[in-house]
């Protein structure tokens, strides 16, 4: 008997799951936000002036029809920096959740199928990151490797391992005891073949709805982390960098060179944030009858 005659939980087909998606109006709001701060990072080099161009305008002109957010204290264009500041934190982002996803699920897969002492000490070392708050490790990891970018997207990558390890590891000992996982072991199938083909798809319901929600918490993270210096490092027009380089100037009355990135961050929080939680109604089967 094959082991594709298994009979695993059915999936959602991706059309089904896009369908109705875009039936939940949240949902879609995300991905607008997502898709214009998206699309804007990808035109942000047609602009006429550069990310890190000095002189593109008058020193701290408030915003207007050539500046429409404004310019800095070096006279750059905002609108350029923000834009350009999108590629950096959306890759900062995607490059961390890929970071959680590629150690913590195989971790928390491994956790949850041989359970005993060696799946016990996994989780126990995942409990020890938990105990930690995520923004003062990050800050702790990022300081061990130096300040840069790279350093604040390993940081940000390991402080979610622990998340995605949990999730998969509390569905991977749900699905362990499900029929087709019997099925799988009175075949003689092998247990690595059992659980990367049959018991980790059968999870990937929640971890996609987590990495979607983690993106907004990488995105947020990485800025803090540049803030404080430890990210990425001006000129670089990371969003992090804007709003520190804008603070010495809220006092004085030049509100746009903070305000401007701080709704950046915002708004593709939210973005993600919404989609995530769509993502989560659609994709789970008790929340789809409920409404």
């Amino acid at each position: 008997m094959p082991d594709t005659a298994l009979q695993t939980a059915p999936a959602a087909r991706p059309t089904t799951t896009l369908r109705l998606l875009l039936r939940n109006r949240l949902a879609v709001v995300g991905l607008v936000f997502i898709a214009l701060w998206t699309l804007g990072a990808l035109l942000s080099g047609l602009s006429p002036y550069g990310a890190t161009q000095p002189g593109a305008g008058a020193l701290l002109q408030g915003p207007s029809l050539a500046h429409p957010f404004g310019t800095d204290n070096f006279g750059r264009d905002l609108l350029t920096r923000v834009l350009a500041g999108g590629r950096i934190s959306l890759w900062t982002g995607l490059i961390a959740i890929a970071i959680s996803l590629l150690i913590g699920v195989p971790l928390g897969a491994f956790a949850g199928f041989v359970r005993g002492r060696a799946g016990g000490l996994v989780m126990r070392l995942m409990d020890m990151l938990l105990a930690f708050p995520s923004l003062v490790l990050a800050m702790a990891i990022a300081a061990a490797l130096g300040p840069g970018m790279v350093s604040a997207m390993v940081a940000v990558g390991i402080v979610g391992i622990p998340e995605f390890a949990r999730i998969v590891h509390g569905q991977v000992l749900s699905l362990r005891e499900r029929d087709f996982v019997e099925a799988g072991h009175a075949i003689g199938l092998p247990g690595s073949s059992i659980l990367i083909r049959h018991i980790v798809p059968n999870a990937l319901a929640p971890i996609l709805v987590r990495a979607t929600l983690g993106m907004g918490y990488a995105i947020l993270t990485a800025a803090s982390l540049s803030f404080i210096g430890l990210g990425a490092q001006p000129p670089d027009p990371e969003w992090g960098v804007l709003i520190s380089d804008g603070r010495g100037y809220i006092i004085s009355g030049e509100w746009w060179m903070t305000t401007f990135p701080g709704l950046a961050i915002a708004t593709s929080i939210l973005g993600f944030n919404l989609l995530g939680d769509g993502l989560r109604d659609v994709l789970d089967p008790r929340l789809r009858t409920s409404k």
